[in-house]
């Protein structure tokens, strides 16, 4: 089972990725977690806090060895193969890649750079053999490259305002363009079962599952806790998530 999650950026991707993953642990599944967020937080929220973490976006030089950045010229298949083996972390069932995305102002185009890691994307989610949870990059733009059309599940994170909501309806119809059949939307941050109902409404679309504000997810965020040690009713509500996801 691959999933993904995506949506405008600050909406909760990150938390219910990790959330997701814990969740899959639980289960018994063997986890591949892919932080391709260009603000990498999924290793603090797994608890890889002993981890000096460099996603590969920043290695620039490595980047543009593998893509054989020459001038304006570089490969357009890179040698990705070996890189999950020497960058993956690990802990028990969980392995961990930090991906990053380059976003360098000004800098011109790092069209290079940007190739070795969809082509490393790709290759992790067509070849793993456990269960995979994608932290994707805020916004649309990279449905543009159709990295994730071998997703399982698409869940788009949506809050109730309108940003957020535009953004999912975008995200939507990109992604059915791009031949994902299961996209799901899944409300975070609720206040009241009227912000359920209004998302329903807005969106045109029942939501998967539906995430209340807690102040002790909220709390473990402020003080860089792992979501995993928290006691809170996410949890709960991430494994009936799956459970439909899983039918």
């Amino acid at each position: 089972m691959k999933i993904a999650f995506c949506g405008k950026g600050g909406v909760g991707k990150s938390t219910l990725a990790s959330l997701t993953c814990y969740a899959l642990l639980a289960k018994g599944y063997q986890v591949l977690a892919i932080d391709a967020d260009p603000s990498p937080h999924l290793a603090r929220l797994l608890g890889f806090r002993e981890e000096k973490i460099v996603p590969l976006a920043e290695m620039r030089e490595l980047l543009a060895e593998r893509a054989q950045k020459n001038g304006p010229f570089y490969v357009l298949n890179p040698h990705v193969e070996d890189l999950p083996e020497k960058f993956m972390l690990r802990k028990g069932a969980l392995r961990l890649m930090v991906l990053g995305a380059i976003r360098v102002a000004g800098a011109g185009c790092a069209c290079p750079e940007q190739t070795v890691l969809r082509h490393l994307l790709t290759l992790l989610l067509l070849e793993a053999k456990e269960a995979v949870v994608l932290d994707m990059e805020a916004g649309v733009e990279h449905f543009g490259r159709g990295t994730v059309a071998s997703v399982d599940h698409l869940l788009v994170v949506v809050q109730p305002y309108r940003g957020s909501i535009e953004t999912a309806q975008r995200i939507g119809q990109l992604a059915r363009q791009l031949g994902i059949e299961q996209v799901h939307f899944v409300g975070n941050a609720l206040r009241s079962p009227e912000d359920q109902s209004f998302l329903e409404e807005a969106l045109g679309h029942k939501l998967l599952a539906s995430f209340f504000w807690e102040e002790s997810l909220a709390k473990a965020e402020r003080q860089g806790k792992p979501l995993g040690e928290i006691d809170a009713g996410a949890h709960k509500e991430v494994l009936k998530m799956l459970s439909k996801l899983e039918a």
